[in-house]
């Protein structure tokens, strides 16, 4: 039969479960009735099943007393089935339970003045929740994800989402070290969520609504001084503190030949100031280096954030990890932080650029004439900021490698710096250690670093160092400094 007829323009009274197919009569009232009732079955829990049948039950057995002449019958007994504990029921935490009502609700906002504090009036209330922090990184799209150091601030499994709202609300920026009430992925979903920012780069929100743009900020030359003796016996950093004096905001290089210490230097200037400045916040990256580098850096440096892109990963790799590790930086000192970034190699990091650049013009070397721009604006960052924060930067430079794009890269770095500690290859051939070549090693504007007195007399030891040779000068300044406890002791004994 050929039916013309058809369907009803009100497909909101139609049951979903009973559409009509195509070509089909339209439903009688009888069946969207018997589909209702259908539907309404299987919204019901077990429970209610039960209870509908008990129910049910109970009027067949009144009826059958009236049939009887009103004689009771003997109660039957129905044993209970044992329902499931919600927890084998549903495997989804305990916070999944309340998705109807709001993270503020369940978890009450603390009231205290710090981070720290709020923190610790929070955690006993977790409940079915979760505190967990990250590096926030900003997708084009407008959300973002909260990247862990653990995987070097890689897309991982363990990343945080964090919604354009959220972003929104908090003014947050690339780069926001943000912690906060989490939950764990829902059926379907892939990553945690934020529910709640309580901090950001160490500070409750509401501190964070004052906060300027890195770009708006004052920079000053380093006034404030990191001292980096902290052992008698660590007498790299004690003739770093004599010859090449470390401020807060400095943009140091380390001239640094094949095999002439670098990393080991980096590391420790980072054991220094993780010993005498506890507050400083000290990251290490590492730059298409070797894998047991990483190793080996990560169990000899306390207190600091090591960060590596080892050289069997792609130059995109490198290049990601160095922006957002730069990016986190300024927004430390945005929240009046200090920061110190140890780098190696700042050469490595502008091959990666270069690699990357496509503009076809290149210069001397095989530089890609858009290749440095970036790198060097990396660099720049580092500054002192006046009634604030800093960022300083000590990056080493590779020189004398045999490729003449690396000469160039130095060229490039070299006056951008305020402060350079070069090596000598000569001095470590002799297998003397640091091999400091403390003729070209200096600090601009030192005299805002060191007191007058101690500058006097470290003037007088260069004058009476001129008459050696790099090698000479070396072995003599370690003769000396070896049989004192400090500095202050080394530079009067000098003077007698």
């Amino acid at each position: 039969m050929d039916h013309k007829k058809s369907a009803r323009p009100d497909d909101s009274r139609r049951a979903s479960d009973e559409r009509t197919p195509k070509g089909a009569a339209p439903a009688s009232r009888k069946q969207r009735k018997k589909a209702e009732d259908i539907r309404e079955e299987r919204k019901k829990t077990p429970e209610q099943i039960r209870s509908g049948k008990a129910s049910e039950q109970a009027r067949g057995e009144k009826a059958s007393e009236q049939a009887r002449g009103g004689k009771t019958p003997e109660p039957v007994h129905v044993a209970k089935e044992t329902v499931p504990a919600a927890k084998e029921r549903d495997p989804v935490p305990a916070a999944h339970e309340n998705k109807n009502k709001n993270v503020h609700d369940v978890l009450p906002e603390s009231d205290a003045g710090t981070l720290e504090e709020r923190l610790h009036e929070i955690e006993p209330q977790l409940g079915g929740y979760l505190i967990n922090e990250g590096t926030l990184e900003i997708l084009p799209d407008g959300y973002g994800f909260l990247r862990s150091a653990n995987y070097h601030y890689s897309a991982s499994p363990d990343d945080i989402y964090v919604s354009p709202s959220q972003i929104k609300r908090f003014a947050l920026k690339q780069g926001d070290s943000v912690i906060g009430v989490i939950r764990p992925p829902k059926i379907g979903e892939r990553y945690f969520a934020l529910l709640r920012v309580d901090g950001v780069n160490g500070r409750i929100p509401r501190d964070m609504d004052s906060r300027k743009d890195f770009d708006e900020l004052l920079p000053v030359y380093p006034d404030s001084r990191y001292v980096l003796e902290y052992k008698a016996s660590e007498y790299t950093t004690r003739l770093i503190d004599l010859f090449t004096p470390i401020g807060k905001g400095q943009r140091g290089v380390i001239v640094a030949q094949p095999k002439t210490g670098k990393t080991t230097i980096l590391r420790n200037i980072a054991n220094a100031v993780s010993a005498n400045y506890p507050k400083t916040k000290i990251i290490i990256l590492l730059v298409d280096e070797r894998p047991e580098e990483v190793t080996e850096m990560e169990r000899n440096v306390v207190d600091a954030e090591v960060l590596a892109s080892t050289f069997d990963q792609k130059p995109e790799n490198h290049i990601g990890l160095a922006e957002i590790v730069f990016e986190k930086a300024k927004r430390m000192v945005e929240s009046g932080h200090d920061v110190l970034v140890l780098m190696d190699s700042i050469t490595r990091l502008a091959r990666a650029y270069n690699i990357c650049s496509n503009t076809g013009r290149t210069m001397s070397g095989g530089v890609d004439a858009e290749a440095l721009k970036k790198p060097r604006k990396l660099f720049s960052s580092a500054r002192n900021i006046e009634n604030g924060g800093s960022l300083t930067i000590v990056a080493t430079a590779l020189v004398d490698t045999g490729s003449r794009m690396d000469d160039v890269i130095f060229e490039e770095f070299k006056g951008t710096g305020n402060m350079e500690l070069v090596l000598d290859r000569r001095i470590s051939e002799r297998r003397i250690f640091p091999s400091i070549d403390v003729f070209r090693s200096g600090t601009r504007r030192e005299d805002l670093l060191v007191d007058e007195a101690e500058r006097e007399k470290v003037v007088l030891l260069r004058r009476y160092l001129t008459t050696m040779t790099t090698q000479e000068a070396m072995e003599f300044l370690l003769d000396k400094i070896k049989g004192t406890r400090n500095n202050k002791e080394f530079l009067i004994s000098m003077n007698q």
